[in-house]
């Protein structure tokens, strides 16, 4: 579940590769691209000029580089030619690299074009709870600390947190223990420990928390149609506190910035 020194300097590598693909989508105009075009621009970047490789492709069968959650698309998004971005759109591209055997995984709503205040908000916030529960994570601490401050932010906001889908340990495998809960009561779960390596991904909807799976087995929605928005990271517990793997430039200092309760 710990990971050693050197683990977690290859861990490094691969987050701070990731942070890149998201710095270069920062660059690209996002109207009038379909997620499918996206997918496969994100494939190039990681696998021609990382040489690392798109660790979500063939995972459980997944066919795809990144998912892509447009609007009232909570997670698992599947790229598609007929899925283009107009303007007023979110959409979250959650999107994993595997570089040296070691795996990263982060996720960003971004906002195409001139998208309405209340989207731009919820996209605002959430953002905000990733960063509470980030602020949670130190060795001593608990999960449901976590857990607690995420869901004390959202629903300060007038906000629903999504239950079905957490964060969850990262390494070797994109999956591991432990898993991490984006609700719960501060002092209870798992003792974080130094050498822990975990995703951070809280999915906030406007209206209700309910969710349904679609028919193709994977794209996940609210059921009242309300919009939907996530953002991820992932983390090492350190001795003194936490180091965002897949932090990206735009964002060193927000650990300080934006965890003022």
């Amino acid at each position: 579940m710990t990971k050693q020194p050197h683990e977690l300097a290859l861990m490094a590598e691969s987050g701070r590769l990731l942070a890149s693909v998201f710095e270069m989508l920062d660059r690209i105009p996002l109207a009038g691209k379909s997620t499918l075009e996206i997918d496969a621009l994100v494939e190039r970047f990681i696998v021609d000029d990382l040489q690392a490789r798109p660790a979500s492709k063939g995972q459980y069968g997944f066919a795809f580089v990144l998912n892509s959650s447009i609007n009232h698309v909570v997670c698992h998004g599947v790229p598609s030619a007929s899925d283009v971005l107009k303007d007023g759109d979110i959409v979250n591209f959650d999107i994993t690299l595997e570089k040296n055997g070691y795996i990263a995984d982060s996720s960003k709503t971004y906002c195409v074009g001139d998208v309405h205040p209340a989207a731009k908000r919820l996209v605002h916030t959430t953002y905000e709870a990733l960063w509470k529960g980030i602020a949670q994570v130190r060795p001593g601490a608990r999960l449901g600390d976590i857990g607690f401050a995420i869901e004390r932010h959202a629903k300060k906001n007038g906000y629903s947190v999504v239950r079905e889908y957490c964060g969850h340990g990262i390494g070797r495998d994109m999956h591991e223990d432990p898993q991490i809960l984006h609700f719960g009561k501060p002092g209870t779960g798992l003792v974080l420990r130094e050498g822990m390596t975990f995703t951070i991904e809280p999915m906030l909807n406007r209206g209700r928390r309910a969710v349904r799976t679609e028919a193709d087995g994977w794209t996940v929605v609210t059921k009242d149609g309300s919009l939907s928005a996530q953002f991820e990271h992932t983390v090492a517990v350190t001795a003194t506190g936490v180091d965002v793997l897949t932090l990206r430039e735009d964002e060193v200092g927000m650990l300080s910035k934006k965890t003022a309760a």
